[in-house]
């Protein structure tokens, strides 16, 4: 069989061979050029994967070494959170590590949730919960708590990060109520230590001041805060702070002016500043009170007076927004509102009947210190 070369130029071999050569070397020339082209630096798929959910980001780990490398790398995490959005999640009562539901409100809501992490109070058990990976650890209660909890409703309970130390503390306040004169028993959990610690507490009993006795206290400037009422002592009402770093309680005083109800109002950060807020039922509004130099009784200042829509029985805040906005609970529970800082109604989310509370997270792929 004869092979026949059409070579209408009539070229020489040699020319032909160079004509052959140089065309695949612009090929292989014009193949670099795309695969230049398809090729992303690092920096920029580290910054892509930063905007990703925790979800997605878990999968990712298994495409490629270098990924399960970046995306386990704590630094990494850490960049994570500082950018995830914040989400909220109502948790049921009588089951709270089962019957979770997510709610897509409002992902531009201020972050003030422990790097990602929920504490669930359980009443007999503790659970520092993560949703977004959907980790828990479990904490059994110290043998002071298991023997008074129960009888004791007004509790202070709060959970922190300690920037000093690199670690979670959940922090409890209790006290026996079978002794007529009894002093507050202050204690922490310690998830690096994994252990429960005892501290020398104040020679004053503080009780829970709010209405929902299984709030836990509003993390804030490296502290846990309170609203609580010290037992037998005037003032009634005084907010408690407990500094995770230097592990000591000190006292905030309210606003001389601060005029409320027997139970609807509370403790919440709004924004950058320590806030208070109290719903007055006979003009319909919520009034919400800011902090505006911290620790500093004379900065309280009434900042808002919002007027409640009359379909909503009762308005309590929770969050707020970055566009100011504010998010809160309404009807026992069993709604999510959202106003704007004039008073006028935006969303409305109806919530499963047994709901008990609501809670704010970030997406976060942190793990917790001491290990499961």
């Amino acid at each position: 069989m004869h092979f026949i070369t059409w070579n209408p130029l009539g070229l020489r071999a040699t020319q032909l061979r160079f004509i052959t050569w140089n065309t695949t070397e612009k090929n292989y020339t014009r193949m670099a050029k795309m695969k230049e082209t398809l090729y992303l630096p690092s920096e920029l798929i580290i910054q892509i994967l930063l905007r990703l959910p925790v979800k997605s980001l878990l999968c990712f780990k298994c495409i490629c070494k270098s990924w399960l490398s970046l995306i386990s790398d704590p630094h990494f995490a850490n960049s994570h959170v500082d950018v995830s959005a914040a989400k909220i999640v109502s948790i049921s009562r009588t089951r709270p590590l089962a019957e979770i539901r997510f709610i897509d409100f409002e992902t531009s809501i201020n972050h003030d949730s422990v790097s990602g992490f929920i504490l669930l109070n359980c009443l007999t058990n503790l659970y520092v919960w993560n949703p977004s990976s959907r980790f828990h650890k479990e904490i059994k209660l110290s043998p002071f708590a298991c023997k008074f909890l129960a009888y004791n409703p007004r509790h202070l309970l709060g959970f922190g990060y300690d920037g000093l130390r690199d670690d979670y503390l959940v922090v409890l306040l209790s006290y026996d109520p079978t002794l007529v004169k009894t002093s507050s028993y202050l204690e922490f959990f310690s998830l690096r230590d994994n252990k429960w610690n005892e501290i020398e507490g104040p020679h004053i009993t503080y009780l829970n001041a709010t209405a929902n006795r299984k709030a836990g206290g509003s993390f804030f400037n490296g502290a846990i805060h309170w609203l609580a009422s010290p037992y037998h002592k005037i003032p009634l009402e005084v907010i408690v702070v407990f500094d995770l770093m230097e592990r000591k309680l000190l006292e905030i005083p309210l606003p001389d002016d601060y005029d409320h109800g027997p139970e609807h109002y509370g403790l919440w950060v709004f924004g950058k500043f320590l806030s208070l807020w109290n719903m007055n039922f006979d003009n319909r509004t919520v009034e919400i009170w800011e902090m505006k130099e911290y620790k500093q009784q004379s900065s309280w200042t009434k900042t808002l007076v919002i007027p409640i829509d009359n379909d909503i029985p009762w308005f309590s805040p929770v969050y707020s927004t970055k566009s100011g906005d504010i998010i809160g609970t309404s009807n026992i529970g069993l709604g999510l509102v959202k106003y704007n800082n004039k008073g006028q109604l935006l969303e409305y989310f109806a919530m499963n009947s047994i709901a008990s509370e609501v809670a704010m997270y970030t997406e976060s792929l942190l793990s917790l210190p001491g290990g499961p």
